[in-house]
């Protein structure tokens, strides 16, 4: 039966994308301007039938820039800046604010868009397409919130040991702003949107799957923005980013991918103790279930956690320990309730798994399988590892161990390493060896066996979740990582921080200066010494 789920598939007339989408212009400098030179097709996961083939459909296609244009990209955002003394960074907060606010209204009327694209372009399924795009609409809002009280709290002049001093937080500068594909709209936002609140301007380089849903985006950039606070760069990173970073202009390097992407970027930039890192990378966020635990409960928070949109998520459980005492029934539940997993296309009612949007991606898990099966594990579930062009049926592997490939690497996709353990020191003593630290979740009923877990790990983690899947939100909660996870940390409260810096201007306690600081104030001539209090 599972042969036959994408075949014969009819696409509901409120998603089919009848005509291809050509995105014939691109954003500098506020200009929306014609692109004639090479284009990039843009194809979905999802295949289709045309003239008796199934083919991948094809969606579209964005502009393939060269260096030159990046580079003319770059200058805009300086000239925006220009130094800090540009139009953008010295704007007062609530003007700034205004702009957002335009932004995100404009935005609101594309949302039907926006997430038709999320479902063709990766195989998002519709719930969290939705989910995805609404979930960015609040955290603009909430960013703009927060901003608010970040501004509200340094509306007045402070007086120590005879200085007086006004405290704000400043932009940074410039930023290269570069998304995931997993979340090409939300996690992308997450660094984009502070970014821009915080006075900074950008350069902005979509995903790499999940290109053509920002398309009906430029125009709200456009008219949201001063020209060359945002330009938009399409192409291939290595053509774009690469002269970008060699210049040595870049202020902020946000990018959410992985490490070995981060570290070629950042070594690029010649002036490396100027350059901020903003970076979200891999993890392998392990549970580790013991033998007390609600197996029921366990079972459904992993099955959640590895495989939520496929396991394609930073956050997804990645290794399972399991204590050897339950394993054999821990891994029975787990089967059955992966059994019930329904595979199908985004739109399908009640579809959890879809088309893969990463070439290669299948070919890849198959491997991990096959290094592990060599190496004495099993594919403990039926159906495990069946393949249909882009699409992977969960495989479930037990016993892994240190020594296979999947044990090691992140499979960010189906692939479900079960790893017995009967000493609680062998999985601490995995993450605390691992090269990533970002989450790790604890299944157990006893609060005396969860303290001894939760005070050694949350030195080597930046969030334990108890009885519960690794995740994001709620993102107003910080989101960071030790060792290769991450550097900085991401959240409502804490992007804003991460994108600026602190500044003051300070005078002694004098006649003169007193005198200076009342006429500033009372003339509101500064944007940035004033108490002005936003509502």
């Amino acid at each position: 039966m599972k042969k036959q789920i994408f075949r014969d598939q009819q696409i509901p007339e409120a998603f089919d994308i009848k005509t291809p989408i050509v995105q014939s212009h691109y954003l500098i400098d506020g200009e929306l301007r014609p692109w004639t030179g090479k284009m990039t097709q843009i194809v979905s996961p999802i295949f289709v039938e045309e003239n008796g083939k199934r083919v991948k459909k094809l969606l579209g296609s964005v502009p393939d820039m060269s260096e030159k244009e990046a580079l003319e990209a770059l200058e805009k955002a300086k000239a925006a800046y220009n130094l800090g003394r540009g139009l953008w960074p010295t704007m007062q907060v609530k003007d700034r604010i205004d702009c957002l606010l335009k932004f995100v209204e404009i935005m609101k009327t594309k949302r039907e868009e926006v997430v038709n694209l999320l479902m063709w372009e990766i195989g998002k399924t519709l719930g969290d397409s939705r989910k995805e795009f609404d979930r960015t609409i609040q955290y603009i809002y909430d960013t703009i919130e927060e901003y608010k009280e970040i501004d509200r709290s340094s509306a007045r002049i402070l007086l120590t040991e005879g200085v007086y001093a006004q405290i704000r937080r400043g932009p940074l500068g410039v930023v290269l702003c570069m998304g995931p594909y997993n979340y090409p709209l939300n996690e992308t936002f997450c660094l984009l949107i502070p970014a821009l609140i915080m006075g900074n301007t950008a350069i902005f380089k979509p995903a790499k799957h999940g290109i053509l849903l920002m398309s009906p985006l430029l125009e709200a950039f456009k008219e949201a923005f001063p020209k060359g606070v945002v330009n938009i760069l399409y192409g291939r990173g290595r053509v774009v980013s690469t002269p970008i970073m060699k210049t040595g202009d870049v202020d902020v390097l946000a990018l959410i991918g992985t490490s070995t992407a981060a570290n070629a970027l950042q070594t690029l930039h010649p002036k490396q103790n100027r350059l901020r890192l903003v970076l979200g990378l891999e993890a392998k966020n392990p549970a580790i279930v013991m033998p007390d635990a609600d197996l029921d409960l366990a079972v459904s928070e992993c099955v959640l956690g590895s495989l939520s949109f496929n396991g394609q998520r930073c956050t997804a459980l990645k290794l399972l320990f399991v204590h050897e005492a339950v394993v054999d029934a821990f891994n029975k539940k787990f089967v059955e309730k992966v059994n019930q997993l329904k595979g199908g296309l985004p739109w399908e009612e009640g579809v959890a798994l879809t088309p893969l949007p990463e070439p290669g991606k299948v070919e890849y898990l198959r491997s991990l399988v096959t290094d592990a099966e060599a190496k004495g594990a099993k594919v403990i579930n039926e159906d495990g590892g069946w393949e249909d062009e882009t699409f992977y049926f969960p495989a479930i592997l037990y016993p892994v161990h240190k020594d296979m490939k999947i044990y090691q690497e992140e499979q960010f996709g189906p692939v479900v390493p079960i790893i017995p353990f009967k000493d609680i020191e062998e999985p601490i003593n995995a993450v605390s060896e691992s090269n990533y630290g970002q989450q790790v979740s604890l299944f157990s009923t006893n609060s005396e066996i969860l303290a001894q877990l939760i005070d050694p790990l949350v030195n080597q983690v930046c969030r334990v979740n108890i009885n519960s899947q690794c995740q994001r939100g709620p993102d107003v909660y910080p989101f960071v990582g030790r060792k290769d996870s991450a550097v900085s940390t991401l959240s409502v409260n804490d992007a804003l921080r991460s994108f600026s810096i602190r500044t003051l201007v300070a005078a002694k306690d004098n006649p003169l200066n007193k005198e200076i600081l009342n006429e500033l104030l009372d003339k509101q001539t500064s944007n940035f010494l004033n108490t002005h209090y936003i509502l």
